[in-house]
């Protein structure tokens, strides 16, 4: 074993960060046997050095982490301070200074993947990013190494945890989305302004993430559809509960059929009860991958806090760590199919549709004149009615996310259609 040890970096100490120190300290010994030579937290970047930080030298703290990384010593950057910058600069900066670079940013990586990996490549050196989606869960490693020989067609999972429990909550005692957020609030599942979890940001972020490894394409956030779940109610889990659903907020992953173009998105769906992803409860995440030769394949595990993402970012520091003793690097951005990301409009999918109607004849002949107006094959109609109004659902059979929004604005434009109470999309069939 060499004696000399490799020099680590750490950019950020909170929740995540000091999970990382405290491993490296108590697991140093096994550590330094799995790599190959000892580890060395060489220095730890903080906003607040005031702070007292069990278990870390205060000799190792500081504010200025432009200095820090620009030591020349350093052989691994850890960035777990979040954000665009001064993430971003950093990060480029370590590698112009000859460190590689472990990061746990997803928002970063989905806006700039790109030109972080061409820094990389640049310089010679790895980033390297496991726990930039879902936590503690293999993905990014089994996506760009295990499955590289094989062709991945939809990736297709829950990657939030706090909107996960807030929907399980939901179904499983019918509670309010106010109602189970404020619990998800209580419990530290989700922050003070929960904006970017229940609006879909964080899951977009990862969309993106995933939806470039897996087809080998340079996938922007702006390239992915983004539906919060802020507005799904108790009478859309009564609804899904009536098929033999649930509802996740999912994000979807897939090559289209004729494999020319791939799509990324992120909304609520109604998910079936016999599919896997319909058993994922709680704050847990779980990803389903379906590829060519491999089949069906699901990875389940906690999907954020700070022992678990801590995890994996000490997974890819083992890993960056001996491609330095062999004087190699791993794995790096693999685009060379730049397909297209074709829009929303092109998804094909079911939908379950509630409309608020008047309680009269005629009605139901209005409405299903305009889904065949607009190529939308209606599979199952179901009404109610009472007092002069009726609620009105349908599911359709599979159409293009474009025909069915022509056909919502048609029925919305309607006299006896007094609104559109939901519409969802149903996935995992």
């Amino acid at each position: 074993m060499r004696t000399r040890p490799l020099k680590v970096a750490l950019l950020g100490c909170g929740v995540v960060g000091s999970e990382v120190a405290r491993i490296m300290t108590t697991h140093a010994d096994d550590l330094a046997q799995r790599i190959g030579a000892p580890v060395e937290l060489a220095g730890v970047a903080v906003r607040r050095p005031s702070k007292v930080r069990d278990g870390i030298d205060p000799s190792l703290v500081t504010t200025d982490a432009t200095a820090l990384v620009k030591r020349g010593d350093i052989d691994v950057v850890v960035e777990v301070i979040g954000g665009i910058e001064p993430a971003r600069t950093l990060i480029t900066t370590a590698f112009a200074h000859g460190a590689s670079v472990v990061s746990a940013n997803k928002a970063l990586l989905a806006q700039d993947g790109a030109a972080l990996h061409a820094a990389a490549d640049e310089h010679g050196k790895d980033l390297y990013y496991e726990a930039a989606v879902a936590g503690a869960i293999p993905l990014i490693r089994p996506l760009r190494e295990s499955l590289a020989g094989d062709k991945i067609n939809r990736v297709m999972g829950i990657v939030n945890g706090t909107t996960n429990f807030i929907l399980d909550k939901m179904d499983s005692t019918g509670a309010g989305y106010q109602e189970a957020l404020d619990e998800a609030t209580a419990l530290g599942y989700a922050e003070a302004d929960p904006t970017a979890d229940v609006e879909a940001f964080d899951a977009a972020a990862k969309a993106a993430i995933l939806a470039g490894i897996a087809f080998h394409t340079r996938v922007h956030l702006d390239d992915v559809y983004r539906e919060g779940m802020t507005e799904v109610t108790a009478a859309d889990f009564a609804s899904a509960k009536n098929m033999g659903c649930t509802i996740k907020l999912l994000a979807i992953c897939e090559r289209a059929a004729d494999g020319g173009s791939v799509t990324a998105r992120v909304h609520p769906a109604m998910i079936p009860l016999t599919h896997p992803l319909a058993s994922v409860r709680g704050a847990y995440n779980a990803v389903f991958v379906e590829s060519d030769a491999a089949g069906q394949l699901m990875f389940y595990g906690p999907g954020a806090g700070g022992a678990p993402t801590a995890s994996a970012v000490l997974g890819d520091l083992v890993a960056v760590c001996r491609n330095r003793l062999s004087g190699a690097t791993g794995p790096g951005e693999s685009s060379y199919a730049a397909l297209p990301v074709s829009p929303m409009g092109d998804v094909v999918t079911r939908y379950h549709i509630s409309l608020d109607v008047a309680d009269k004849p005629g009605v139901l002949a209005q409405v299903a004149t305009v889904f065949a107006e607009h190529g939308v094959s209606i599979d199952t109609v179901r009404q109610q009615g009472k007092d002069g109004e009726a609620s009105l659902v349908v599911v359709t059979h599979r159409a293009s996310d474009a025909s069915l929004s022509g056909t919502v604005e048609a029925l919305r434009k309607l006299d006896t259609v007094r609104g559109v109470a939901s519409i969802m999309r149903v996935e995992g069939e």
